[in-house]
């Protein structure tokens, strides 16, 4: 439903942007519907393994197996279904528990997870999620959010403003905010050409618009499009999940890697190596440049309709 929803909206902001001619707009009519077919709808919602979790990768367990002086950091995980984990079989799997072990570990302390984050969500649903998560502040909020900002009717701008807002918010609270940014659409291979660059045109200017507002309003982020999508490509059958749409267990393994030692950073905690770092252009975007008139059209219409 997410991605077909994507699909739909991307092709009508393709086909009204400057017209396309009658067998353009076919040609990504009928790639969209293929491209819903083979996803299809998730047949199941995420698992949940909220709790606390402990070094070594034990929980979540009560809070009354605690030692009375231990003082569980309180992460909160924010977003859409990236954030919620969707894709994965074990609870052990999800990348609010890798990222909350991770943390216990790193931390040597007890981790509290709450997932707030829910499938489906954009950018325009998020002030409802942080309003929750500031019932009871957490020390760190993870925020993973931007591909259903692709099926939106709003420009780019736009959606990375509301984002902004919500870190604004968090931050102004004492939350230290860490953003994993939109991820690289043209990655999905169920998307044909050239309806699967324009996904990845717009996934990827989402994303370097959301680093710049995210780091603007005092929140920590990080490229996933850039950092992950040489993986995604290259090893596809492993990093996606049988929908061929969410990552599976390895691709949000591959997530919470680069995403643990920022979040750890940003509450002062990290003494590992260098911090994952991302080039200008990604390799695999920059193998991606469109060079057929039809998508390099079809991109140059998608400009004009998301900026305006």
């Amino acid at each position: 439903m997410i991605a077909a929803k994507a699909f739909r909206l991307a092709l009508l902001a393709a086909g009204t942007a400057g017209g396309l001619s009658g067998a353009a707009y076919g040609l990504l009519n009928g790639q969209s519907w293929y491209a819903r077919r083979v996803i299809g709808r998730p047949a199941t919602d995420p698992l949940r393994a909220d709790g606390i979790h402990l070094p070594g990768g034990v929980g979540p367990v009560p809070a009354s197996e605690l030692p009375a002086d231990a003082e569980p950091l309180e992460l909160a995980v924010l977003g859409d279904s990236a954030a919620a984990g969707l894709g994965v079989d074990f609870p052990a799997e999800l990348p609010g528990v890798l990222l909350a072990r991770g943390l216990a570990d790193e931390l040597d302390r007890p981790v509290s997870l709450t997932t707030h984050a829910i499938v489906g969500t954009t950018s325009q649903e998020l002030a409802a999620q942080v309003e929750a998560a500031l019932v009871r502040p957490p020390r760190l909020a993870l925020i993973i959010i931007g591909a259903n900002d692709v099926t939106s009717k709003l420009p780019v701008s736009a959606c990375a403003e509301l984002l902004g807002d919500a870190v604004r918010r968090l931050v102004a609270e004492g939350v230290a905010v860490v953003v994993g940014t939109c991820p690289d659409l043209g990655a999905i291979r169920p998307i044909p050409q050239p309806l699967r660059s324009i996904a990845s045109w717009w996934s990827l200017a989402l994303g370097r618009a959301q680093r710049r507002v995210v780091e603007a309003s005092g929140g920590h982020a990080v490229p996933l499009a850039d950092l992950l999508s040489p993986e995604f490509l290259a090893r596809p059958g492993e990093f996606f999940s049988p929908d061929r749409f969410h990552p599976s267990a390895a691709g949000y393994e591959a997530a919470a890697a680069i995403l643990l030692p920022v979040m750890c950073a940003a509450i002062g905690e990290w003494e590992g190596g260098p911090l994952p770092t991302a080039p200008t252009r990604s390799k695999a975007a920059e193998a991606r440049r469109p060079t057929s008139r039809i998508v390099a059209r079809l991109n140059r219409r998608l400009h004009r309709r998301v900026t305006s």
